[in-house]
């Protein structure tokens, strides 16, 4: 073999990995269109795509590396960097939705905006996890944000708004690990680099549709043999993207029932029909036939029919109705008749759906190949993405030393290319450990769960934010986060080592060694060893107000309620804080009911049996505040006038607890 100089930087090669062939597009950026220099194309000896899914990698692969080594010999060039496209036959969508607490103090910042699309995002992928009984991993492709709403109210945008609650609702596309994982597979067996990853459809669209025309409302459906894959555009961008189960194979099943042939003949016979002219092919029989041209177009009808309706039915349910106009590509669509018989299924004018090709001149040339084949539509998108720069994923980013699986059309964050290839909102972010929240002699105390470790995360070496742009050639280096332990601790820790008295649990004798839970409440009781002060079964211990938490400083950035004084109580004799005694029983003051405004809602409290009146801190579970997971300091007020926690509430006052 003649000696083969390296891939220059500005050259593309491109690979469309079909259910039927492999395509090769070798070519380079010249004058603002993308050069094409050579064009291959090797069929599959067997069935190794099944419904534009890789079945067997190694064959896949090998078939890949004929097409290579062909386009080597004769350009003089060794190929090792390769853009390929993803089939969308496996497209899952999922919406998720997420909500954040924020300081109406400050306006909202990018970084905000991104932590909430990346919540919504990971609240997307866990429910399609739910729905997927494999728990496969799945890659995002794109997403759109469906709604904001900030305080319940919707916005366009949330950027250097001021609220108390964000909300974003999205509509994310991820594809299964194993379809991008066996793509990926099947390049290494090939010895190719995958450079660019992106979807058939977006790739076939950035051929056929240019970027001046998709201010109109467009789609391109591209016909395979495995998969029929659809995008549509309007307002200068792809909307959406969705595919069909059905396509080429269809027909051609069609042709092998109906003559006896095998499905290369059949194949044949597909790809000849053409008005006026006569099939001649041998059966399975070994006995040589010919098929009119009527008895083949009668024998496709149905199948025909079948997929123009599906065609119809996915391009109106992701446009919401016909399009302005409608491109057919890919081998299927030159179909005889399959062009009529959309425009009708979708009820449009049958001037208004075309066969792509005609455009491939405002982004594409060659010196002396013919372009103009709508079953080039893939292949040569895929090249025009890469070269043109349409797809900012068709340049090598690395992530922890290793290419970075990328899907995305648009400007890229670190937060998108983390969430492409695998990591979710919590590896991002983490999250605080649970809190433990117990009363002790009266006394309400949250024990803080561990906070989490933050995610270390450098571009180029430098320190970045999550929703930092990344560029050709970026090196992203990123270790996920922890999440903290949850609050753990036993009865004998609480309390300390000096404890040596008695101690009631939930109103039962306290083993020092038992695990604290959520809620209980612990007394502590002087005595003789192995004596309990009995309860009265019909009465309850005098209820004391609530004090400050006890809490363990809080990371920083996540700002605490202020802690309130204690509430005034009847004189007594003052004794260290563990030592408190019951108060003997008194006679219960009978009191009426108590009606209050709490945050604009009637609320009726009823008498205290010890007949102590209310405090605002005793309103705080009705206020629906989580005080586990505040994001901000807690505002208070009674008729309109800033207050403390202990302040006494009275009957017709108005509070806020926000």
């Amino acid at each position: 073999m003649k000696d083969l100089r390296a891939q220059e930087r500005d050259l593309i090669f491109a690979l469309d990995i079909g259910t039927r062939s492999v395509v090769g597009v070798v070519g380079r950026p010249s004058g603002g269109r993308f050069k094409a220099l050579d064009i291959e194309v090797a069929e599959h000896g067997s069935r190794a795509m099944l419904d534009g899914q890789i079945d067997n990698i190694h064959q896949v692969g090998a078939l890949a590396r004929t097409v290579t080594e062909r386009l080597e010999e004769r350009l003089g060039v060794r190929l090792e960097r390769v853009c390929v496209a993803a089939a969308g036959r496996a497209l899952r969508t999922q919406s998720g939705s997420f909500t954040m607490d924020i300081s109406e103090e400050k306006t909202i910042s990018a970084e905000t905006i991104s932590r909430l699309e990346a919540g919504a995002l990971s609240a997307a992928e866990d429910a399609l996890q739910m729905e997927d009984e494999a728990r496969r991993q799945f890659f995002m492709v794109g997403y759109t944000v469906a709604q904001y709403r900030l305080d319940n109210y919707p916005l366009a945008s949330l950027l250097d708004h001021n609220g108390q609650k964000a909300e974003a609702d999205v509509v994310a596309t991820f594809l299964p690990g194993e379809v991008v994982e066996s793509l990926y597979a099947a390049m290494r067996t090939a010895g190719l680099q995958v450079s660019s990853l992106t979807l058939e459809p977006i790739a076939a669209m950035n051929a056929a549709i240019p970027a001046e025309l998709r201010l109109l409302n467009l789609a391109l459906v591209d016909i395979g043999a495995g998969t029929t894959d659809i995008a549509v555009c309007r307002d200068g961008s792809v909307t959406g993207y969705t595919m069909a189960t059905i396509a080429g194979d269809e027909i051609t099943e069609a042709i092998m029932r109906t003559f006896l042939v095998d499905f290369q003949t059949a194949e044949e016979m597909k790809r000849d029909f053409r008005p006026g002219e006569d099939a001649h092919y041998t059966d399975i029989l070994g006995l040589e036939n010919t098929a009119a041209f009527e008895e083949i177009h009668s024998a496709i009808q149905e199948p025909m029919g079948r997929l123009a309706e599906a065609i119809a039915v996915q391009v109106s349910e992701l446009n919401g109705g016909a399009p302005s106009a409608l491109f057919l590509a890919g081998g299927g669509s030159k179909l005889a008749g399959l062009r009529e018989k959309v425009a009708a299924s979708l009820g449009m004018d049958e001037r208004r759906v075309a066969i792509a090709g005609n455009n491939f001149s405002k982004s594409v040339f060659a010196d002396e190949m013919d372009l103009n084949n709508p079953e080039y539509a893939t292949p040569l998108g895929i090249a025009v993405s890469a070269g043109l720069g349409l797809l900012n994923d068709s340049y090598v980013i690395t992530l922890n030393g290793e290419t970075a699986k990328l899907f995305r059309s648009g400007t890229l964050t670190v937060r998108d290319i983390l969430l492409m290839n695998g990591y979710t909102y919590a590896d991002m972010l983490g999250r605080s450990g649970k809190n433990l929240g117990v009363t002790l002699n009266g006394r309400r105390m949250v024990l803080r769960g561990e906070p989490a470790a933050p995610a270390i995360l450098r571009v180029n070496g430098e320190e970045a934010p999550i929703n930092a742009m990344v560029h050709a050639g970026d090196s992203i280096r990123f270790q996920p986060a922890r999440s903290g332990k949850d609050a753990v601790k036993t009865l004998g820790e609480l309390l300390g080592e000096e404890f040596s008295g008695r101690v009631l649990l939930n109103n039962r004798e306290g083993d020092l060694k038992t695990q604290l839970r959520q809620g209980d409440v612990i007394l502590t009781l002087e005595g003789p060893a192995g004596v309990i002060p009995p309860l009265p079964p019909q009465m309850e211990l005098p209820e004391m107000p609530a004090a400050p938490e006890a809490e363990p400083s809080a990371p920083s950035g996540s700002p605490e309620p202020p802690a309130p004084p204690a509430p005034p109580e009847p004189e007594r004799e003052e004794r260290p804080e563990q030592e408190i005694r019951p108060e003997p029983v008194k006679p219960l003051i009978r009191k009426r009911e108590v009606e209050i405004l709490l945050n604009g809602k009637l609320t009726v409290l009823p008498p205290k049996e010890n007949g102590q009146p209310y405090y605002v801190m005793d309103l705080l579970e009705r206020s629906g505040v989580d005080f586990d997971q505040l994001e901000g300091p807690v505002h208070l007020t009674v008729n309109g006038a800033e207050c403390g926690f202990s302040q006494i509430v009275k009957d017709r006052d108005s509070i806020t607890i926000r």
